[in-house]
């Protein structure tokens, strides 16, 4: 049954302030931290971070060619293929977020507007990236290059994602600090109180009871702003520095010492990028105008501000299975395309010492 969210006209106090006897069960945003690096110049943290985290891939990926005699790539073509890859990123994670996250028709239809950073006169930027679409623009930009100039892709983009986790937790980092994509409401002790977040109205009974149970004082019909959960530091933990240290120090030497084929880090990156985003997204809130795309919880509600099932999945969800499947599938197929290469080769070196051993009998 789909819950209702319209005001109820009831009021048991009037315009009395409701304060609950509960301690307060939620921390503050810091009110030290300012999304801007300095207050009378338009710089945000968000941005340096995010050139930070790129920094940081680039030189964990110029370590790895540097002291690893078995990669065929020089320093002059890491700096072009990444120059490339970034670009491919920028523009594909600013489409990606057009056509799938915003208005498709208008994009579709006005495709300039994509990359206009002013409205209504003012400069706004270009709001709206996806990361999914980051990885295909990325990938497509590298895969380019590396056909131009005769080079394995699958080669190079395995040493650059095994430190792009590393990077990607100072991006992350800067959405907190700008105080964006936070997550669902919560009522667990380490929800947040983020002072741009959405508001709810009072005279929803679920706000009420939220309210009521972490300790949020409230006049019945004023708008208040709730706790939720700090998803960007989930996912800098996660998707970031976990990862990160998977990849480093688990698989790159795994894949070394077992011989596996190029591609392999670039398949575990994606499937154990896709796996800690698909469960780290029930704690994000979907994005309101999409909701779920596939809801099969028991319970059907429209309120996305809160968790309601696992069965309940987001586009974003969607997109971290498809990353999962593609990963394995790469994996195997590289894998295995070795493996009979290998085994062709084997036969081949058979069959020549046979044939001098014939020779050399008559």
């Amino acid at each position: 049954m789909t819950e209702s969210l319209s005001p109820e006209p009831r009021l048991t106090r009037g315009d009395v302030r409701n304060y609950t006897q509960n301690m307060a069960f939620f921390v503050n945003y810091p009110s030290w931290i300012t999304p801007y690096v300095v207050p009378f110049l338009p710089v945000r943290w968000y941005a340096v971070m995010y050139i930070v985290a790129f920094a940081v891939a680039y030189l964990l990926a110029r370590h790895q060619v540097r002291n690893d005699s078995t990669i065929s790539y020089s320093e002059d073509e890491l700096e072009g293929i990444f120059f490339w890859s970034i670009l491919g990123l920028l523009l594909g994670a600013r489409i990606f977020s057009c056509l799938f996250y915003s208005d498709t028709v208008y994009y579709l239809t006005h495709p300039w507007m994509m990359f206009w950073p002013f409205e209504n006169g003012k400069f706004v930027g270009l709001p709206g990236m996806s990361y999914h679409g980051g990885v295909v623009g990325a990938f497509a930009f590298g895969w380019i290059w590396a056909i131009r100039h005769r080079k394995s892709i699958l080669e190079i983009t395995d040493v650059i994602v095994a430190g792009i986790p590393l990077g990607y937790t100072f991006g992350r980092i800067g959405n907190f600090i700008n105080g964006e994509l936070y997550g669902r409401v919560t009522m667990s002790s380490w929800g947040m109180i983020f002072p741009q977040a959405e508001r709810f109205s009072t005279t929803i009974s679920w706000v009420r009871d939220v309210a009521d149970r972490v300790g949020i004082p409230y006049v019945y019909g004023e708008y208040v702003n709730l706790p939720r959960y700090p998803s960007q530091l989930f996912e800098a933990f996660g998707e970031g520095l976990l990862l990160f240290l998977v990849l480093w120090f688990v698989i790159k030497p795994l894949k070394k010492r077992r011989h596996w084929a190029n591609g392999t880090i670039f398949g575990s990156y994606i499937i154990g990028y896709g796996l800690t985003r698909f469960v780290i997204e029930y704690f994000r809130q979907p994005d309101a105008d999409i909701g779920y795309v596939l809801q099969l919880g028991k319970v059907k509600s429209d309120n996305i501000a809160l968790f309601s099932s696992v069965l309940d999945i987001s586009k974003g969800q969607v997109f971290c299975f498809l990353m999962i499947v593609a990963g394995a599938v790469l994996i195997a197929f590289v894998n295995r395309k070795k493996a009979r290469k290998e085994a062709y080769d084997d036969r081949g070196k058979t069959g020549g010492s046979q044939k001098r051993a014939r020779g050399k009998k008559s």
